[in-house]
């Protein structure tokens, strides 16, 4: 039975919503981007101080490291430092962390003896000049603490400098020690660029200032000024050799001539003073435990150095009590 005034035919009309069901819609959508909003930012928030904390932790990880080192009481050791690799400016084996490493280990009382541990072919000689003088002063200023170096596989050239500072030298019988000289290596490809047919435009003021470029043909007055250059830095090696070994070198007129030669060889003519590892020698001194003192970056510094990331190392800087002086 139909109902009175409805067709047959016809359907329910549908009923708009009212302007209070609006509102009330736009109150729920309005309520529910907010919560999104505010979920948003408490996850950015969270994220920024999971990444603070991380680094937080980095940082008294490595502030406990050092401060283990310099403070944790062993009753008497010897401390070790590598000097491995080239010896250059801002390496492992360069002055800055060479030093530095020094220092460390002659600021904790318990440290008795200080041994250099060299494995190097050599390197630059304004980084071996420095090491070697700031060795001779730490030794001055620490006299109760002997400092010795130990040469494993090569201490040539700058690496001997080095050990020329300490007051004993010790190697294995089949070391490479010496090569006390000095080199600087180039090529010449002037009369490549004639052959290419290339010309090469180069503008400068001063007679020398082209001194050395490889495209350019070398003078004699240039090559004779450098030699000289080279020999004055050779000098000043000799002499700093010679003062370092006194009256225990044996010279003879092969010794500064850049040759070298096998522990063995060097014990005989009074470049080394015995034939030791670095175990035996602290052994023989009375203080066998070994503490590491070699500088080594810290993962973030490491981090910074591979990517340059200038963020990074800002953040080192201000964290970091590493600071180095020598210059």
């Amino acid at each position: 039975m139909l109902g009175i005034g409805q067709s047959k035919d016809s359907a329910p009309s549908s009923k708009e919503p009212s302007a209070k069901e609006w509102k009330l819609i736009e109150r729920v959508v309005m309520a529910n981007t907010d919560e999104l909003k505010r979920s948003r930012r408490w996850g950015i928030f969270f994220k920024i101080l999971t990444f603070v904390y991380l680094f937080g932790l980095l940082f008294l990880f490595l502030d406990a490291s050092n401060a283990g080192k310099e403070g944790t009481a062993t009753g008497g050791h010897t401390a070790v430092i590598d000097v491995q690799g080239v010896i250059a400016d801002g390496k492992p084996a360069g002055a800055d962390a060479v030093v530095s490493s020094l220092r460390a280990a002659l600021k904790n009382e318990d440290t008795k003896v200080v041994i250099l541990r060299i494995n190097s072919p050599g390197g630059s000689p304004v980084q071996s000049s420095y090491i070697y003088n700031e060795i001779i002063r730490l030794r001055d200023l620490h006299p109760e603490v002997p400092i010795h170096s130990v040469i494993s596989d090569s201490g040539a050239s700058g690496a001997y400098y080095i050990a020329a500072a300490t007051e004993n030298i010790y190697a294995n019988g089949a070391s490479i020690v010496g090569s006390i000289g000095v080199t600087s290596a180039q090529f010449g490809f002037q009369e490549l660029l004639d052959k290419l047919g290339v010309e090469r435009r180069q503008f400068t003021s001063g007679e020398h200032k082209a001194f050395l470029d490889p495209f350019v043909e070398l003078k004699e007055e240039e090559k004779a000024l450098f030699e000289t250059l080279l020999n004055d830095v050779h000098q000043q090696f000799i002499d700093d050799v010679k003062a370092g070994r006194g009256d225990r070198l044996k010279p003879t007129e092969k010794t500064f001539s850049g040759l070298f030669w096998t522990g063995r060889q060097a014990l005989e003519m009074g470049l080394v003073d015995g034939l030791k590892s670095t175990s035996e020698l602290a052994r023989e001194l009375g203080y066998e435990q070994v503490v590491d003192y070699t500088y080594r970056p810290s993962p973030l510094q490491s981090f910074a150095d591979s990517l340059g990331v200038s963020i990074a190392k800002a953040l080192l800087s201000l964290s970091s009590e590493q600071g180095f002086s020598l210059r």
